[in-house]
């Protein structure tokens, strides 16, 4: 691996393993434990870095001096994106999602300050935009791909992607039943599904509604087939980024109790699915569960 990246990840944290001690999950027998990717950077957190890493060395092997990817105006991967590439010396493009605002988000405007520069695009033009995968294919960019630029797809998806994601799995030094994660693009689940024993049972939490596509993306993710995991499409509350008072209560109170930070994005809605799913009996007794903690506490911001 380029020794610029070495470096940057020797500052890191460690990603610890938390149990969670609640009466309710001794009531129902349930053991749940917490991968805390959250701690392994105040910027680069959780899967963000993961998915990232592999990619990075192959664009500084190729001689890259410019990032370019795509997300929306609280997007983590983008706002990962724009820290590493001042860390590494690396100029950065973000094409964003909808028209520019006013003001800028305060991840836009991390951004921004950490060199990025912002390319804001019709949702038209960046669904199109979701159809390159690999570092060299967009060739329809608004300026076009140009010599020593590296395209990274929404997320950061692509197979590189997996093999960080797989190092995440190896840190697991107890064993499991049950591996939770919550899903956007659904990379950080392919690459779990790739690096778990054959029996532990993997579960995805689609953040976004209608999100049924996303198994036939992980499917094409995936270096051959499994049948141990699903994503279930039921703890959305009614969209991406979206919300209720429900959700908010149980962050809340599970911050309260465990002093453990969620977002309402994607780990708030993961962790509530899996207590609810407790209290449906959907786990059988003497199970342990390991959530993922995937980070993107920033994008908390957006709802304060």
């Amino acid at each position: 691996m380029h020794l610029e990246l070495i470096k940057l990840e020797k500052t890191f944290n460690p990603s610890i393993l938390t149990k969670i001690d609640d009466p309710l999950l001794a009531q129902y027998q349930i053991e749940l434990w917490i991968k805390r990717d959250d701690l392994l950077h105040p910027v680069i957190s959780g899967n963000k870095w993961r998915k990232l890493k592999y990619s990075l060395d192959h664009a500084l092997s190729l001689g890259a001096d410019t990032l370019i990817s795509m997300g929306g105006a609280y997007s983590n991967h983008l706002h990962a994106l724009a820290y590493v590439g001042k860390v590494l010396g690396l100029k950065t493009v973000g094409l964003v999602r909808g028209e520019q605002p006013e003001i800028l988000t305060p991840t836009l405007q991390d951004m921004k300050n950490w060199g990025m520069e912002l390319k804001f695009v019709s949702r038209a033009d960046y669904r199109l935009l979701r159809q390159y995968k690999n570092w060299h294919t967009p060739h329809q960019l608004p300026a076009g791909l140009k010599p020593r630029q590296y395209w990274l797809p929404e997320g950061g998806a692509q197979a590189l992607a997996l093999k960080g994601v797989a190092e995440l799995v190896a840190e697991i030094g107890i064993p499991y039943d049950t591996l939770c994660v919550p899903c956007g693009t659904g990379t950080t689940l392919a690459g779990i599904i790739e690096a778990v024993p054959e029996q532990v049972s993997v579960l995805g939490f689609a953040a976004l509604k209608n999100a049924g596509f996303l198994t036939a993306e992980v499917d094409a993710i995936l270096s051959q087939s499994r049948n141990n995991w699903q994503i279930n499409l039921d703890y959305h509350f009614g969209g991406f980024a979206k919300t209720n008072a429900g959700l908010n209560a149980f962050i809340d109170d599970f911050e309260l109790k465990t002093t453990i930070p969620l977002e309402p994005v994607y780990t708030g809605k993961m962790m509530y699915a899996v207590y609810d799913l407790i209290k449906k009996h959907y786990f059988n007794p003497g199970e342990r569960i390991i959530a993922v903690h995937t980070g993107g506490l920033q994008g908390k911001r957006g709802f304060s």
